[in-house]
């Protein structure tokens, strides 16, 4: 059997360069790579502690509408990062302004805070104990 890894998560966003900027000033990503498509879609590529995150704008080729797109029903419902202080980074995060979906919740050596994101991503954020 082939073997298997991670790579990226993969995000659509109507503009990538602020979504970009905006998992930059949260979560310290680090941007690796700008480019631009034939079809004019902008991709940023962000590294988050090696962990890769890609955000694209909409391919223009593409006939479907995101009504018509399979991601209105099964698409990624958030992806999670680990802190090792979430108490501050949750403090960090309101004084930036960015919505918190749920507060802390504490259960057995996990604590764990939801937040919006650019484009109605939730992201998940995890203590570990």
């Amino acid at each position: 059997m082939p073997n298997y890894a991670y790579d990226h998560v993969h995000l659509i966003s109507s503009d990538p360069v602020k979504a970009a900027e905006f998992y930059e000033k949260a979560f310290g990503a680090k941007r690796t790579n700008i480019s631009t498509h034939a079809d004019g879609a902008i991709s940023v590529m962000l590294s988050l502690t090696g962990t890769k995150l890609l955000i694209q704008s909409p391919r223009t080729s593409d006939t479907r509408t995101l009504l018509d797109s399979p991601q209105k029903y099964f698409g990624l419902e958030h992806w999670g990062i680990t802190t090792d202080n979430l108490d501050e980074t949750v403090t960090n995060l309101k004084s930036m302004g960015v919505q918190l979906i749920q507060e802390i919740t504490r259960f057995p050596g996990l604590s764990i805070a939801y937040i919006m994101a650019p484009d109605n991503v939730i992201v998940e954020i995890m203590e570990r104990k």
